[in-house]
Formats: C-alpha cells, structure tokens, sequence
C-alpha cells in the first residue's frame, strides 16, 4: 500500500471514529456507533500493516499479536459480567500507558533513526519524556483503580502527610531530570534519567489514585480514559502516525469533557478529586460525617406489599444503583417493568450521571436487558416530575438519592445533584442493610415517613415482586 492510499485510509478511520463518538452519545445510536468505531480500528490497523513503513519480514511478528490480542479480548469479551465492567475499563486504559511506556523506551534505544538539525533530535526526545511520563501515570493509576473497582483495594483514600507537598516535589524532579535527560552527552545517562522519571510517574500514578475515595471512583475512570487518550497521543508523536495523534487527542479530550460532567454531577471540581480525600469508600454503617445524624424510625415493607403499592400506582420511576448490578437484577427489572406498562401504569427510569462505578453504567445494564431507550432519562429530565410521581423504586442506590445534599449544609456531599425520589408519594429502597453507600455517608432518606426499606438481595427480592404481580 502506498503512501498517499495509507493516508486516506486514515483520514477515513479518522472520521469513523468521530462518527462512532457521535454515536455512542445516545444509546438508541450505541450500536451503530460501535460498529462505526469497529470498522474505523479495523481499517486503521490494516492501513497500518500493510502500509510502506512496515516490511514483510515483520507480517510474522505483527500477525502473532494480533492473535494473542484477539484471544484474550474475546476471552475477556465472554467471561466478564456486566457487573465487572468499570474494572475491566481500568485495565483497558493501563495497557495503553503501558503500551506508551514501551514505545518511548523502544523510540530512545533505537538509534538508527537520524535526525538532520539538532532542533528535531531534541523535539524527538521531548515526545519521548513526555510519552513515558503520561504512559506510566496511565498505567501505575489503572492498576490502583482497577483493584478498587474489584475489591481487591479498599476504597477509603489513602492520605499521607503533606501528600500535596509530596506531588510538588515529585513534579519538580521529574521537571530536572527532563532537563538531565534532554542534556545527556549519551544514551546511558540519558537511559538513567528516563529510568528515574519513570519509577517516579509510576508512584505518582499509585498515590494518585489511591488518595482518590470511593465516592470519586466514577470520576477517576473518566480521567484515566482521558489519560490513557493522550498517552496513545504522545505514542503517535514518538512514531510520527497522525493517526494516532487525531485518535489519541480524541479519546484524551472527551474523557477530559466526560470527568467535567461527572465533576458536575457530583458538585466537585476536577483538582479536588485529584487531590483526593473524599468518601470512605468501606460500605459500613457510618454516620454522616461533619454532618447531622438521621433521625427517625424505618418501616420494612415485604415484596407482595411493593407488588401491591406498584400495581395499585398510575406513575413509577425507578431509580437503578449497582447494587442491581451486584445481583444482575436488570432482567427481573425489565420484566416487572413490562407487567406494570401492560396494566396502564407508567413506569420510568431515572438514572443519575455516577450511578454506579463507572460513566453510563446503569445505561449498559439496562441496555443489555433491552429495556426501551425512551423510558430511560437522565437526572435533569426526570427530577421534576418526582412530585406528581406515586412511587420512586431505588434499586441498590445510596448516595445518589440522599436528601443531605440538598437538607444538610454540613454534609461532605453537600450540593451535589441528586435524584428527588423522597418528594414521591412513596419511595422504596432496596438493600442488603442500612449500611451507608460507596461515599460512606448515612442516608436519610431511609428515615422519612414516606419511605419504605425492602431489605434483601434485590434479585431475590425483585423476583418476589414479580412472582406477585403475576399472581
């Protein structure tokens, strides 16, 4: 393939892959969205093949990667749940900076290339400090997140003792030995600096993240999909590929614009959560810090007193958390859903930005369980039909329904958005306990006199409903 074919095959993977970004802003274009972003990396990759800059002799080489890589996608594709989806995105996004980190150490070692002005030599050295610095936060970053998200780390921030001190000193050094490195007289001075700035990302990374609570966790995911957005940028520079400068610099903005949203959602700013510190993350009982103590009595309700209360009701909505996704309750959700729309009753879904642990997860599960777009809405959409509502539903939620933010000024999540379902004529939560959410903070929802707690594993729970209502 010539030059000239390669480029136009970019330049069309290129606007397929804005397409598939444009479609995978809606779930009812999601699917078409995917398979625009499917074609778009499978022309990219053939362009790049059999492209001038790669020989025949490496066709051997390539061919076995890409077996090994398709083996394991669709190993990973088969066995992981829903429910396993936010930490395999984590581990998605540390190949990509570990990717970053091999190419720049390959780019530097490799001295074949001859560079005709001093000036492009140093330009060159620069994508590859930089490279390795983005790839190895990437990487150190998403293997923390991604024990988090599995369970495998707690989620209560790890806050060591002038940890922001400890960041400023470690961007100061980096910044000297960039200067070492771009000044070294030759490869193995140059080899020990990259090394230095190199273990120094990686504890950069892992404080980072793990200074970063539960609560923040659907932010950090975001941020990493930024990150690992511009490694692949910085990878593109190292190898000159526009292709993946555009991709990179793609996938890094929208992250960076998705981690605003989710900021938003969640009344925090980006450097907050960078600079960590909130929610305990341990899903114990715990009284709402620096806040007021819920008062009041809870009232159980059984699963045929729901089924009763949702046949009996005109307007449902109900509010999906992960604890439907724990106990993979979005089928019996769909299910119960179609009786009460056969018997007139208007039913909807509200779904918070960071519901769940990861951006959109509620949306995916719902989705899979073919649950119609329509009656699917976002916060903004559905908050202010709450009132006219006879029962809000929460499903495994906590922290996205907790009336503090908006009825306690000392609360830690105070101001954050959240789904209104306590201005309902009754609101049921289903959990396992009155244990306090991912952001460690009681709920008071579960004390007010319109409230009901349907205590049990949802998916038990929910079949019972149904069994009800069928009955």
């Amino acid at each position: 393939m010539s030059e000239g074919l390669a480029t136009v095959a970019y330049i069309g993977a290129i606007v397929l892959f804005i397409l598939s970004l444009g479609g995978l802003s809606n779930p009812e274009t999601a699917r078409r969205g995917n398979l625009f972003g499917i074609v778009g990396m499978t022309i990219a990759v053939l362009a790049t093949v059999l492209g001038p800059r790669v020989t025949p002799a490496g066709y051997a080489w390539i061919v076995g990667a890409l077996l090994v890589g398709a083996v394991v996608g669709l190993t990973a594709a088969k066995k992981v749940q829903m429910t396993q989806m936010p930490e395999l995105v984590a581990l998605m996004h540390s190949l990509v900076g570990l990717a970053a980190c091999l190419v720049g150490f390959a780019s530097y070692v490799d001295t074949s290339t001859v560079f005709p002005t001093p000036a492009e030599k140093t330009i060159h050295e620069v994508e590859v400090y930089i490279g390795i610095l983005i790839g190895a936060v990437t990487f150190s970053g998403s293997i923390v997140a991604f024990g988090k998200l599995s369970g495998r780390i707690g989620g209560k921030p790890l806050l060591l003792p002038a940890r922001h001190w400890l960041n400023l000193v470690a961007l100061l050094v980096v910044i000297w030995f960039g200067k070492v490195f771009l000044q070294a007289a030759d490869h193995d001075a140059g080899m020990v600096a990259l090394l230095v700035m190199t273990v120094i990302a990686l504890l950069f990374g892992i404080h980072m993240v793990m200074a970063i609570g539960g609560a923040d966790m659907p932010v950090v995911v975001s941020m990493l999909n930024s990150y690992s957005g511009w490694a692949a940028a910085a990878t593109g520079f190292m190898l000159s590929n526009d292709l993946l400068i555009v991709v990179g610099a793609l996938v890094g903005s929208s992250g960076a614009i998705l981690s605003y949203i989710m900021c938003r959602a969640m009344n925090r700013n980006f450097i907050s959560v960078i600079a960590g510190g909130f929610g305990t993350g341990g899903g114990a009982p715990s009284p709402a810090a620096g806040g007021a103590q819920p008062a009041g009595e809870v009232q159980p309700i059984s699963a045929v007193e729901t089924a009763e209360l949702l046949r009996e009701s005109k307007s449902v909505v109900i509010v999906p958390g992960y604890g439907m996704a724990v106990a993979q309750a979005q089928h019996t959700v769909n299910e119960i859903t179609k009786i009460l729309r056969e018997k007139g009753v208007t039913v909807r879904f509200g779904i918070h930005p960071v519901a769940g642990r990861m951006p959109g997860h509620m949306n995916v599960l719902l989705a899979e369980a073919k649950v119609p777009y329509d009656i699917v809405l976002e916060m903004d959409e559905i908050n202010d039909d709450f009132p006219d509502t006879d029962v809000a539903m929460v499903i495994g939620a906590n922290d996205i329904v907790n009336p503090a933010a908006q009825e306690d000024p000392g609360s830690p999540i105070a101001g954050m958005p959240v789904l209104e379902v306590w201005k309902a004529r009754t609101s049921i939560v289903m959990k396992r306990s009155m244990a306090s959410g991912y952001a460690g903070v009681d709920n008071p929802l579960f004390y007010k006199d319109n409230n009901r707690m349907l205590f049990g594993d949802a998916k038990k729970m929910l079949d019972e409903v149904l069994a009800a209502l069928h009955g």
